[in-house]
């Protein structure tokens, strides 16, 4: 085989450096596209105080991104077809610039310090709970393939729990004994109040499994064998949200594409969902999340039962 047949002449690279020009070409319109017509499927703003500030992380690093990414793709593509190669041509050695190495290792340093120093902020900002005494103490616990939880009484302190006592009804294994049980109430679906800190608590009693909670922002794995936790402050009620406009958009854009299909139609809800693959029904493990006035709340969590009132 002759070598000679198989090197790239001067019509071959015009034909890879046109080609270079079509794909940025659609790597743009696709991107516009995505950005446009898939933004339906994007969250709605934050449900709760602290997630505000994930969303200004999400934006300041997308725009970042973004802008970066949108100039380097132009010239990777626009000087693949500006240089191509040419017998007339040749190629210019150019050894080094301490200039230019010094200007991009400074630059995105200075940039992923600020990130990094914002997202230490808004990580303590809800994993510090230490000086918030009037939070509402909630325990998410998590199996397969379902979520339960376990309201803090009127001393808003839980008590104890753990795997060896499950046992008929006490499906949370709670400590009967510790006196801090007793009043607690046991539900299966979360309410939340409005405006109020809540601090929840996560249990696992198998598998490894995720709460997520993506409407406020927030997610923390459920691990077996010890308790995690995080917080947040609730902004809008559940009936708030509905009515806000890009809610009722993009209900709207999501129950076009349901119709579709043939499916029932989406009615807006906060949910919990569990964020690990945690086995054959992972798709189906959530818990629904109303949040309601602080009136509200107070009328409903006045009405379920304490644990000493159903496990004897």
């Amino acid at each position: 085989m002759d070598l000679r047949s198989v090197i790239a002449d001067d019509k071959d690279n015009a034909k890879q450096g046109k080609n270079a020009i079509y794909f940025m070409v659609f790597l743009y319109a696709m991107m516009v596209y995505c950005l446009i017509f898939m933004n339906v499927i994007m969250l709605p703003e934050s449900a709760s105080i602290e997630g505000e500030h994930d969303d200004n992380l999400f934006s300041i690093t997308f725009w970042l991104i973004g802008i970066v990414q949108f100039i380097m793709q132009f010239l990777i593509f626009y000087f693949t077809f500006k240089y191509r190669g040419e017998k007339t041509r040749k190629a210019k050695f150019y050894s080094d610039s301490h200039k230019l190495e010094a200007i991009w290792t400074i630059s995105p340093a200075v940039v992923l310090v600020v990130l990094i120093g914002y997202g230490l902020w808004q990580w303590n900002n809800v994993m510090d709970l230490s000086d918030n005494k009037d939070a509402l103490v909630i325990e998410v616990y998590s199996q397969q393939f379902r979520w339960d939880a376990r309201y803090a009484g009127e001393d808003n302190t839980l008590g104890l729990g753990n795997v060896n006592y499950i046992k008929g009804i006490n499906t949370m294994g709670v400590d009967m004994s510790d006196k801090n049980s007793q009043d607690d109430k046991q539900v299966t679906e979360l309410y939340l109040p409005k405006g109020r800190k809540i601090h929840f608590k996560f249990r696992s009693q198998d598998v490894l499994h995720s709460a997520y909670m993506p409407h406020f922002r927030a997610q923390m794995n459920c691990v077996p064998g010890m308790v995690t936790e995080f917080g947040f402050t609730p902004k809008y009620t559940t009936e708030e949200m509905r009515l806000k406009p890009e809610v009722v958009d993009k209900t709207a854009g999501i129950n076009k594409i349901r119709r579709a299909k043939g499916e029932d139609p989406y009615i807006f809800d906060f949910l919990l969902l569990c964020n690990k693959i945690c086995g054959a029904s992972h798709y189906n493990m959530q818990m629904k999340i109303t949040v309601v006035e602080p009136d509200d709340y107070d009328k409903w969590i006045a009405e379920q039962p304490t644990l000493s009132s159903v496990i004897k």
